[in-house]
Order: structure tokens, then C-alpha cells, then sequence
């Protein structure tokens, strides 16, 4: 009786599960460590339709059951689909040679380079088969530049070129599988002049990337410097104006998020059309009393936000926040309540429909927890009838509630992603985020609507005016003391169980709800209490990290400083690679023996039973020493290795086997009937020794 009645209270409210159950479908696919065959894939797509259509003719208590199970193997099914529908080759081989392509893509790197994406992509002595179907070039030094990079222009250059990189120690962040849904094949770096071998290709979407980098150039000419560069990425998504400096002010400040086009800029753009267009026509009697303005309106956002999507690019970041402004605008169409729970799980179930992948990402997260808090906070609000101060004050009371509900809904999402904390974000947001919506995205509009004529400089200059506060805001909350802290890495079952905690205390009815609150407990819980490698070694043995009583010690004050710098930031500290190489000479928990170079390599003398050799260059007679010998062939099959505890008693975890191989994977096979070690054979050989 008591669960017919729970369950009875859930009538109406159920839709929210949907998008539930196929999270965890793609979580379950993205979690296995095999690649399951395209026979499994269907079978499991073919049950869960079956699952669905049979749920139908079953009870209404055991009815939503079913179809939550049919919503897994949806989800299943899709992130399979999704896979293999962006299969293409990935160089599996370091390439030096001729590279041909066309440009798609421009950015810059964490080192601030100049980066292209090309398609169309000829390598020499390369079969077209074996080509792959997307490669990404950093431009190093100011020769790499001989012609100045345009969308659409065949080039040609002389680069270096590898695999996608796995992750930096296991459980870390797999790049590979990220580059395989971009459908990068192969990235690397070129320090030769570009040459263009043919003009600018055109199709719709060339066309539309250079009137993107056309505005974007213009913008920055109206305002130079930094104010520029910001103003070209929330206008276009070209974030190659901003320097480093001033991203690391607004991530300091937690405000980086006012730099992608995501659903802030995105609603409040098609906020304000909104709002104008029901303006204009009720200034026009004839219109306000006889036509559906307010539909009108809505329709006429929606194009605005159309046009929004098409200028910035059309990343993934913008094209969700596009579908949740689309569901609620649709929403007002047909005569539904536009911000509601149902309109974000909608949103949720398109998005993770055409991007599977997208759920691994902090994007993805963020968005909908900062995007399902709100309109679960405000909802409450309303049902309570909670009134938020005096009329003139409610604006302000909102800004508040929206910048604090979801900076608490985003933090642990953060902090598990980037390792670091904002400790004055609230602050820096109260000062930001209002002149992004009453100052910024109006005078966009009015930048766009003046062009014609040549007037766009006044709401480009009011934009200017804007984003400039921004950014002496963001200066001024990073500088503070103890603005920025520094948190470790969890454990892959932490983020889990505190959204799947949040979600049952907002989608489910009833005083049971708060039963959610325990599996977040248990996640902080288990945040607070795990513990960080003693050792990880990286996987071209190029660098190596112990933990010590001050904290981790590298091997190198230099080289594979993106290593490095993941590292240190997993252990949650923020203190730079030549910091934590003088710690090096501390006392070791395990003995290991770093080689780099082939100098160091050649003058190695020999080891002894218990200690580990790490070299990135291969050594003659590794299979003979006493010693656990770690070589680049080696580490080539097993990805960055973990070990925990001391010599007596080796725990070693691989990143092989914490990511599985799939069919993104890129590890090196042996000729060996394995495959490759795992963290079982190392650890057999490491006692053996």
C-alpha cells in the first residue's frame, strides 16, 4: 500500500526520469572496459524497445519501471550508435612529414599557439584509407605562420604528427576518447611556414565560419585588447583575442563561464528579443488585439537564437544551450508553461540523443545541474508562495537566489573537473552576471541591428563598456588573498552519487525525497576520505611524481609540463612543475630510478631486486635486470601507471585498465600473443624481480 501510494504521488511527474535512465545507459557503455560488438549493441537497442511497447500493458505501479529500464538501453544503444557512426582511422604511428588540408577550425591552445583543424586531410606515403578524417596543428614560433589562416584555405606545411593521447595517469581524463568524437585522427605541431596551395573551399558551413571570423575581426578592431578578444567570444565563440592573463583572472573568479556561449548567453539574448518583439507589437493596436503576439514573439526568438547558434560556431556547448532555449520558446507555442522541469528534461533527452558523448563532459554536467537547480529552486519558491522583498528589490533578491543556487549546483562539478574552487565567485558573479543581461547582449543586438549602416561602433562601444567591468571585476576577485583553492581529484563513483543523490531530492514527490540527501553525504564523504597515488609515471616515461610528506615530487623542473600540470592539480595543489621538482631529493616511499635522455640511459650502471626503473628511451637489456625496468615500448601498451604502497608490497593500476580498450583506444600492441600488460602481469613481474 505504501509503495502504490509513492507511487501514485509520482503520476505527472515522472517524465524528469527519462533522461535519467538514459544517462545511465550511455554511463553503463562508456564504463565498460570492452568494446561490445554491434550485435550486442542492437540486441540490447531491440529489448529496450521491446521493454517499452510491453510496458504499456503493465500495472501503474510497475509500469514506470519498465520504461525507466527501456530509457537505459536507449541510452545504451545511442552512445553504441553514436560510436561507431564517427568511426574513421587514427594514425597509430609518430608521422613527420607533408600535411596537406583544408582549414575548418581555428583556436589557440593552453600554450596560446595558434591552432587549426583540416579536413580533407593527405599525408605522404599514407594511403587515403588509412588517412584520418581530421588533424590538429598547433602553430609554434612566428615562422609557423607564412600566410595568414583563413576558413576555408588549403594549406600545406611540413608537422609532426601522433596518436591522440591517453589518459595522464589512470582514471584521469581520456583524450582519446574525446578526440574521437571530434574526429581527430592524429594532432601535433608545426614550427614551418604555411603555404597555401589552392583558395578558400566554400559550402554553407565554410561560409558561415568566415563571416563568424570576419565579425570577430571586426570586433576586435572596434575594441582592441583584451576587452576585444572577449567581446569576439561571446559574440562569434573566437576565444584567440583574450590572453592567458586575463582567462586565468576569470577562472580565478569564477567567471570564465560568461566566455562560452552557453545557456546564459543564449537565454538572455533570446530573452531580450523576446521581450523587445512583444514591446514593438503591443505598440501596434491592430497587431495586439488581433494577432497571437506573444507566439509571435516567441517564434521570432527563436530565429534570433537560430542566427546565434550559426555565428558562434555551433560548438557543443552552444548547440545545447540553443536546444534548451528551443524546448522553452516551443513551449510557449503550443501553449506550456516555458521554464518547467518537463522543459529541461526534454532538452536533456534531445541533447543526449544527438551527442551521446556529451554527458562525460563538464559542459553537459554543469549546464543541466546548474540549469535543473534553478528551476527547481524557483519552482519551490512559487508553489510555497514565497514572496522576494518589495517589487523594486525582487529583481536584485533573484540574482542573487540564480548566481547562489547555481554556483552550489556547479561547484562539486567544478571541482571534480578542474580541481580548483572560486572561494569570492559569488561575489564576482553578483558584479558580473546582471551587466551581462541589462548591458552586454543588448548591446550586441543593437551592434547587429546598426551594421547595416554603419553604426554598430555605439552598441560595440556600450558592449566594450560592459565587458571591461567584467574584466576589472574578474582582476580585482582574483587578487584578493586565498581567491582561488585547490582541490583533489574524487573517485569515479563520487560525481555519481551526489547528482543521483540531487535528482531524487528534486524529481521525486513526497517527504521520501529527502532520502537523496544520503548518497550525497556518502559521495563528500568519500571525496574527503580517498587518497592520491604514491607514484604515477607518465606514458613516454618522461616523467615521473612521488608523494611525499610536503606533497608530490617530480623528477623534472621541465618537460611534459601538461603532465605535470594535471598532476599536481589532481592532488589539489597549485604550485608549478620546477616547485615540486625541489622535492624531489625527499625521502621515498618506493625507490625509483629516473632515466631521462639517452646520455642518462647509457650511463645507467644497473639496479638491484625491489627498485624500479623508469626510462624514456629503451634499454638493451631491460628484460635481464633484477629490477622493474619501465620503458617507453613498454608504456606504449599500458598507458600511465599508478602504483601504490612501497617495494615489499607493489599495487600497480594502469591506465589501460582503468580505460579499457576500446575502440578509441590507441594502444600499442605487442607481438606477443597479449595484447599488452595490464596492472596483473606488472604486478607478477615486479615479484618476480
Amino acid at each position: 500500500m505504501g509503495l502504490r501510494h509513492a507511487m501514485l504521488i509520482q503520476r505527472g511527474h515522472l517524465f524528469g526520469w527519462c533522461p535519467v535512465g538514459m544517462a545511465c545507459g550511455i554511463a553503463l557503455f562508456f564504463g565498460l572496459k570492452f568494446e561490445p560488438s554491434t550485435a550486442m549493441i542492437t540486441i540490447i537497442g531491440t529489448v529496450g524497445a521491446l521493454i517499452a511497447i510491453g510496458s504499456r500493458r503493465m500495472g501503474e505501479l510497475i509500469s514506470p519501471i519498465f520504461v525507466f529500464a527501456a530509457m537505459i538501453a536507449l541510452g545504451f544503444f545511442l552512445a553504441g550508435w553514436r560510436s561507431h557512426s564517427v568511426a574513421g582511422p587514427v594514425l597509430d604511428w609518430r608521422y613527420y612529414g607533408p600535411v596537406e588540408g583544408r582549414i575548418v577550425g581555428m583556436d589557440r591552445s593552453a600554450s596560446d599557439a595558434v591552432r587549426l583543424t583540416l579536413d580533407h586531410v593527405k599525408l605522404d606515403r599514407v594511403a587515403p584509407a588509412d588517412t584520418p578524417t581530421r588533424v590538429r596543428i598547433s602553430l609554434h614560433g612566428d615562422s609557423a605562420i607564412g600566410v595568414a589562416p583563413e576558413p576555408g584555405l588549403r594549406v600545406m606545411t611540413t608537422a609532426h604528427l601522433g596518436p591522440p593521447g591517453g589518459p595522464v595517469e589512470p582514471g584521469g581524463f581520456d583524450f582519446q576518447r574525446h578526440a574521437w568524437f571530434a574526429e581527430l585522427g592524429a594532432v601535433g605541431y608545426t614550427r614551418v611556414p604555411l603555404v597555401a596551395i589552392s583558395v578558400a573551399e566554400f559550402d554553407l558551413r565554410q561560409t558561415i565560419f568566415r563571416i563568424r571570423m570576419t565579425v570577430s575581426a571586426h570586433v576586435q578592431a572596434a575594441l582592441p585588447g583584451d576587452v576585444g578578444g572577449f567581446a569576439a567570444a561571446v559574440t562569434t565563440g573566437d576565444r584567440s583575442g583574450i590572453s592567458q592573463d586575463a582567462l586565468e583572472d576569470l577562472r580565478a573568479s569564477n567567471t570564465a563561464h560568461l566566455l562560452a556561449i552557453s545557456g546564459l548567453h543564449m537565454g538572455l539574448l533570446s530573452g531580450f528579443v523576446f521581450g523587445l518583439l512583444r514591446l514593438l507589437f503591443a505598440l501596434i493596436p491592430h497587431v495586439a488585439l488581433h494577432w497571437p503576439a506573444r507566439k509571435l514573439a516567441a517564434f521570432g526568438a527563436l530565429i534570433a537564437a537560430a542566427v546565434y547558434l550559426a555565428l558562434s560556431g555551433g560548438n557543443v556547448a552552444t548547440e545545447r544551450a540553443f536546444v534548451m532555449v528551443a524546448v522553452a520558446l516551443c513551449a510557449i507555442l503550443v501553449n506550456r508553461r516555458a521554464i518547467s522541469l518537463r522543459a529541461v528534461a526534454m532538452a536533456a533527452i534531445i541533447v543526449l540523443t544527438l551527442q551521446p558523448e556529451a554527458l562525460m563532459g563538464p559542459g553537459f554536467q554543469m549546464s543541466f545541474a546548474a540549469t535543473t537547480a534553478l528551476v527547481a529552486v524557483f519552482g519551490w519558491i512559487r508553489d510555497m508562495e514565497w514572496t522576494l522583498g518589495p517589487k523594486w528589490l525582487q529583481p536584485v533578491v533573484g540574482v542573487v537566489i540564480s548566481s547562489a543556487v547555481a554556483g552550489l549546483a556547479t561547484a562539486p562539478i567544478g571541482a571534480a573537473h578542474f580541481n580548483t574552487m572560486a572561494h569570492y565567485g559569488l561575489i564576482a558573479n553578483l558584479a558580473s552576471v546582471p551587466l551581462m543581461g541589462v548591458l552586454v547582449i543588448p548591446a550586441a543586438v543593437l551592434a547587429l541591428v546598426l551594421a547595416p549602416v554603419g553604426l554598430d561602433i555605439i552598441g560595440l562601444w556600450l558592449m566594450g563598456a560592459g565587458l571591461r567591468w567584467i574584466l576589472w571585476v574578474a582582476d580585482m576577485v582574483s587578487g584578493l588573498d586565498g581567491a582561488q583553492g585547490y582541490v583533489a581529484g574524487p573517485s569515479a563513483v563520487v560525481l555519481p552519487l551526489i547528482a543521483m543523490g540531487m535528482l531524487f531530492v528534486i524529481l521525486w514527490q513526497g517527504r521520501a525525497r529527502f532520502a537523496g540527501v544520503l548518497p550525497v553525504i556518502l559521495g563528500l564523504a568519500l571525496w574527503q576520505s580517498g587518497s592520491r597515488p604514491h607514484v604515477l609515471i607518465a606514458d613516454t616515461g618522461g616523467l615521473v611524481g612521488l608523494m611525499t610528506e610536503h606533497g608530490r615530487a617530480l623528477s623534472r623542473p621541465k618537460g611534459a609540463g601538461f603532465v605535470a600540470r594535471n598532476w599536481l592539480e589532481n592532488d589539489g595543489e597549485g604550485i608549478d612543475q620546477a616547485t615540486a621538482a625541489e622535492r624531489w631529493d625527499s625521502a621515498h616511499l618506493v625507490q625509483i630510478i629516473h632515466l631521462s635522455g639517452k646520455r642518462a640511459a647509457a650511463g645507467f650502471t644497473g639496479c638491484t631486486k625491489g627498485e624500479i626503473v623508469v626510462s624514456n628511451t629503451d634499454l638493451a637489456d631491460a628484460d635481464d635486470m633484477p629490477c622493474l625496468v619501465l620503458t617507453p615500448t613498454l608504456l606504449r601498451r599500458t598507458g600511465a601507471i599508478a602504483i601504490v604502497g612501497d617495494a615489499d608490497k607493489l599495487r600497480i593500476r594502469t591506465a589501460r585498465d582503468s580505460a579499457g580498450d576500446r575502440m578509441w583506444s590507441g594502444w600499442a600492441k605487442s607481438s606477443a600473443p597479449e595484447v599488452g600488460f595490464d596492472s596483473l602481469q606488472l604486478q607478477q613481474l615486479a615479484q618476480k624481480k
